[in-house]
């Protein structure tokens, strides 16, 4: 499977930056993990029903990622954050 290729809203970059610094690892991880589409279950991915078009994955136990598909094969980041900022 080819990987998704990743671009990263204004607004994920800021809330990444705001992130606890023990976390960001852990982010980037992720990330890294859902670019191969056969991860996706591991990460939870799941649309959102309340956003339209969007999809979320988690990073931990608190933290989402949300995300759309700009493409079949490109992916773009929106938002991280803890569940209930996310949702």
């Amino acid at each position: 499977m080819t990987p998704l290729s990743i671009q990263y809203s204004p607004t994920f970059i800021r809330r990444y930056k705001r992130l606890p610094v023990l976390l960001q690892p852990e982010v980037t991880e992720k990330i890294s993990l859902f670019q191969n589409p056969s991860n996706h279950e591991l990460l939870h991915v799941h649309k959102l029903k309340n956003l339209k078009n969007t999809y979320a994955f988690s990073v931990n136990y608190q933290t989402r990622i949300v995300f759309q598909y700009e493409s079949k094969q490109i992916v773009g980041l929106l938002f991280v954050g803890l569940h209930d900022e996310v949702y």
